[in-house]
């Protein structure tokens, strides 16, 4: 991936799915660029800008760091944030 610009990630807290499973959304953000992941499965969902190896890369990123990701999702209160904001 291309060092020139700086890439940005931000995630969701976790999600409640139909089958009782829990997600997180994932976007990587590069200038105009972005890309849509889901966490535990990698899945990149939606993307512009970004090349094929670029998106398998990120996925790989999504999968290899699911963990880590799902621990941090947890900590997101979307009540929370907005309450602080007003």
């Amino acid at each position: 991936m291309s060092q020139s610009q700086e890439l940005r990630m931000t995630y969701s807290g976790l999600l409640p799915q139909k089958d009782g499973k829990k997600i997180v959304r994932v976007i990587f953000e590069r200038g105009k660029d972005y890309a849509e992941g889901i966490v535990p499965s990698g899945a990149m969902e939606k993307s512009s800008g970004f090349t094929p190896e670029e998106l398998k890369q990120l996925s790989e990123y999504l999968m290899g760091n699911a963990d880590d990701i799902l621990t941090k999702a947890r900590e997101v209160n979307p009540l929370r944030s907005w309450i602080k904001k007003k």
